[in-house]
């Protein structure tokens, strides 16, 4: 069994039958006798290609969260893909944790008053001990996680020990790790309770622009949205109007609709937002694990872990 690892990521596995290939580049002819494929950030013109020379491929292990990427390349109905769920749960909760803190530290407008050489005064020196209509701690705010899976799953225990009240939104409701949840019919009865809106939602042709202006228009003027997730999930134009129009507190956003960010775009000089480069991720910890765990049950014929549903 022939097994393509990529170059974009050190795995440290010794399994038979491994080659490395180069993710930027074509597969070599010589390998397009894969049976199994394992995906870290593939350029879409090298994936679509994968998938069409690629005959013989059996199954695509992608260390990614979300699979859009493969889905979209045309791997053949009878090809299993397998994503990356679980590998970057501490990465992008801590980053997501250090945007929160930014955003109600004003960091991001503490760093334009140093680069301009300017003591920012007004965010120094005596604070109101609360401030009901404004996004200022974690203390006592209300974080609503919209996508509750293994990242928010990480994520909200450091905001509950920080002092917020955590809700997520997810498609089962109850309760999961001690936090409430509900589905997108009480959706809307949170959202003008939110000091914040986290999105960690999948990119899938339901969650296009998820993040719309009626959603917008329904959050408190000096709620924050944070995304991680995934940048087709936010309308830009809608989410622009309302930061000019003082309908919205402030962004931080790691995800965008076209990245990098093209430089015409008007994100870039609004002062209350944050702009990160696809940062939270990156790292996909614990890959060799979940490979090697993928590749033990695809040899017995057994179930694979992160199984995406293709139907």
């Amino acid at each position: 069994m022939k097994i393509l690892l990529p170059d974009s990521v050190d795995l440290d596995l010794q399994v038979p039958g491994a080659i490395t290939y180069a993710v930027a580049e074509p597969i070599p002819a010589e390998h397009t006798d894969a049976d199994v494929l394992v995906v870290w950030n593939n350029p879409g013109p090298q994936l679509a290609d994968a998938a069409r020379r690629l005959t013989g491929l059996r199954w695509v292990q992608t260390l990614a969260a979300g699979p859009d990427a493969v889905l979209k390349a045309g791997f053949a109905p009878e090809v299993l893909i397998t994503n990356g769920a679980g590998l970057h749960d501490d990465t992008v909760a801590e980053h997501t944790l250090a945007l929160l803190l930014a955003a109600a530290r004003r960091v991001n407008l503490l760093v334009r008053a140093q680069i301009g050489r300017r003591w920012a005064g007004e965010w120094g020196g005596n604070q109101p001990r609360r401030e009901t209509a404004n996004f200022r701690t974690l203390r006592d705010a209300h974080v609503v996680i919209w996508g509750f899976g293994g990242i928010a799953a990480t994520l909200a225990p450091h905001l509950a020990a920080l002092g917020a009240r955590v809700t997520g939104v997810a498609r089962t409701p109850g309760e999961r790790h001690g936090f409430p949840i509900v589905t997108a019919d009480d959706f809307p009865r949170l959202l003008p309770t939110a000091d914040v809106l986290v999105m960690i939602l999948p990119d899938t042709p339901q969650t296009k622009h998820a993040l719309n202006a009626t959603v917008l228009a329904q959050l408190p003027a000096h709620a924050w949205l944070v995304d991680v997730g995934r940048g087709s999930t936010v309308d830009e134009a809608a989410l622009l109007s309302a930061l000019r129009a003082g309908r919205l507190g402030g962004a931080a956003l790691d995800v965008f609709e076209t990245e990098p960010l093209p430089t015409t775009s008007g994100l870039w000089d609004e002062p209350n937002v944050i702009i990160s480069p696809h940062a939270a991720g990156g790292r996909p910890l614990g890959a060799e694990a979940l490979i090697e765990e993928n590749l033990t049950a695809f040899q017995a014929g057994h179930p694979l872990r992160n199984l995406v549903d293709r139907a």
